[in-house]
């Protein structure tokens, strides 16, 4: 069966690629999820900067942006480490299922705020920033069985798209709401309504919101304008739902990670634009303390700046 609306060479194609990816996936996964990290790691450091010197001198330039005060070398230092990190995800990603299959390797730090509320959430909206190994920031969620969605940018290969969802169906059981022209939604406006009505009939959703958008307002970020995406606060203001920024910190090298909880206020004042600013505003100050607090584990080679 052909994937629909595709010519024969083209399903053809999405067929040797999926069927690549699943040998790749299957070589990993014969190694010890630790092993398979540090190799992945080590690979990432070498070659990253060699095959995508554009992403390298972005995350450079978005260093330097940062941390004026740094020297060059210092700099060059923590994005060399922002690699070895985005190797380690790689690899967690191929083994995702494992990794959530097996709790000890993460750990709730903000136990009083979990404990108070993980039994009365109602609607919710967990917003998290590229760090650590991000996908477990929805973590306290699945934790306390609220059954989290997530929003996710489809992969225009319908097989590889639909693996990758199947995977991941631990950590969101609730679904994943595709953005793109792939997946189960269509345009990105369709998308955002789906999203409210899900999160207005009491659903827990997560979305990552530390990126350029070009359709975003200018928010503040180490000092900078940065268009940013003003969804989870549309929703959250219009639905009167709860946000929790959550974090996702890498203990060292390893595999094993710590989340952090913090309450975000939704204001609901008769301003809704002033409102929806002012909780992005926020939202931006704290990712860049945590973001101050361990910049190797940030993803520096996203766009982040116009």
């Amino acid at each position: 069966m052909t994937a629909p609306s595709t010519s024969f060479a083209r399903d053809l194609q999405f067929r040797i690629e999926y069927g690549l990816l699943r040998a790749v996936v299957g070589m990993v996964r014969l190694l010890p999820l630790e092993t398979a990290t540090a190799i992945s790691a080590k690979a990432w450091r070498v070659l990253a900067p060699r095959i995508n010197p554009k992403r390298h001198k972005r995350a450079l330039a978005n260093l330097a942006i940062a941390f004026p005060e740094k020297s060059e070398a210092e700099r060059l230092a923590i994005c060399m480490t922002h690699w070895e990190n985005l190797g380690r995800v790689m690899a967690e990603t191929m083994q995702i299922d494992r990794l959530v299959r097996d709790p000890s390797r993460i750990r709730i730090v903000s136990e009083p705020l979990f404990s108070r509320y993980k039994n009365k959430l109602g609607p919710a909206i967990g917003v998290s920033l590229h760090m650590g190994n991000w996908e477990l920031s929805i973590w306290p969620f699945v934790a306390a069985n609220a059954n989290p969605a997530a929003v996710y940018r489809s992969v225009t290969n319908p097989y590889v798209d639909q693996y990758l969802r199947w995977q991941r169906r631990d950590l969101y059981p609730g679904g994943l709401f595709g953005r793109g022209k792939v997946g189960e939604h269509g345009d990105d406006q369709k998308t955002a309504r789906i999203l409210t009505d899900f999160v207005r009939r009491g659903g827990r959703l997560g979305l990552v919101c530390d990126l350029y958008d070009r359709t975003g307002l200018d928010v503040p970020f180490f000092g900078q304008d940065a268009k940013t995406q003003a969804i989870a606060a549309m929703i959250a203001r219009r639905v009167g739902s709860r946000i929790w920024m959550s974090r996702c910190k890498r203990v060292g090298t390893s595999s094993n990670f710590e989340i952090e909880l913090m309450e975000l206020r939704v204001p609901r004042t008769k301003n809704i634009s002033e409102d929806i600013r002012w909780i992005m505003t926020e939202m931006q100050k704290q990712f860049e303390l945590w973001v101050r607090d361990a910049p190797e584990q940030w993803m520096w080679s996203n766009r982040r700046w116009s």
